[in-house]
């Protein structure tokens, strides 16, 4: 009885340790870069809760990423399997200052060029979706959400 309750607590532990490593390790990205493509790549995948670590967390962002998910969720399985092997192409980076990027980039499912901001906060770089659904001359008011397509 005491080995079982002891394998018990050990796997416990166990569990938790490995389940705390890889949040730490998913939760900062090493460059702008970096975070923005650790972003995409989760997107990509269908891993919302994941590319949220990577989220600049305001009511905004967290409402586009909601219904992103929501449009993700609706496809068809070929679709997000289509999503998922799909590999990034990073077209151009655009650093605005030291703590702003702005990324262009596309999937090699649809060659769509989008654009992403990337902003350092808290010593941590961070997607902010705004940029990515506002366009210039436009309110800023959510509109037509396609950012995964």
């Amino acid at each position: 009885m005491k080995r079982t309750t002891s394998l018990f607590l050990f796997l416990l532990f166990f569990a938790a340790a490995c389940n705390q490593a890889d949040k730490s390790a998913s939760a900062g990205a090493e460059s702008d870069i970096d975070a923005a493509r650790s972003f995409i790549r989760a997107a990509l995948d269908g891993n919302f809760d994941k590319a949220r670590t990577y989220l600049l967390q305001d009511s905004m962002n967290n409402e586009y990423m909601n219904a992103t998910e929501r449009s993700y969720n609706k496809f068809a399985k070929d679709t997000a399997n289509q999503y998922r092997s799909a590999s990034i192409n990073i077209h151009n980076v655009q650093t605005v200052n030291d703590s702003v990027t702005v990324v262009t980039f596309s999937n090699s499912y649809r060659n769509d060029h989008q654009s992403v901001r990337v902003v350092k906060s808290g010593g941590n770089w961070l997607i902010d979706l705004k940029y990515l659904f506002i366009k210039p001359g436009a309110p800023a008011a959510p509109g037509k959400i396609d950012a995964v397509q």
